[in-house]
């Protein structure tokens, strides 16, 4: 929970610093970008999940 409040808080000092430099933020700025990270994510871990059981497969 520490590292979700510390990503968060980081994020937002990020997004009060660009919006005050009027620069584009550093991130989709829409939804469709944090379903594209959320994939990666999910894609990632799966592959942790199934990668064990994959590899066996070709031996």
């Amino acid at each position: 929970m520490k590292e979700i409040i510390l990503a968060l808080l980081s994020g937002f000092i990020v997004g009060v610093v660009f919006g005050g430099l009027r620069l584009p933020i550093p991130a989709p700025p829409a939804f469709a970008g944090v379903a594209g990270i959320i994939g990666i994510y999910l894609g990632f871990k799966f592959m942790l999940w199934i990668g064990p059981h994959f590899l066996t497969w070709f031996k």
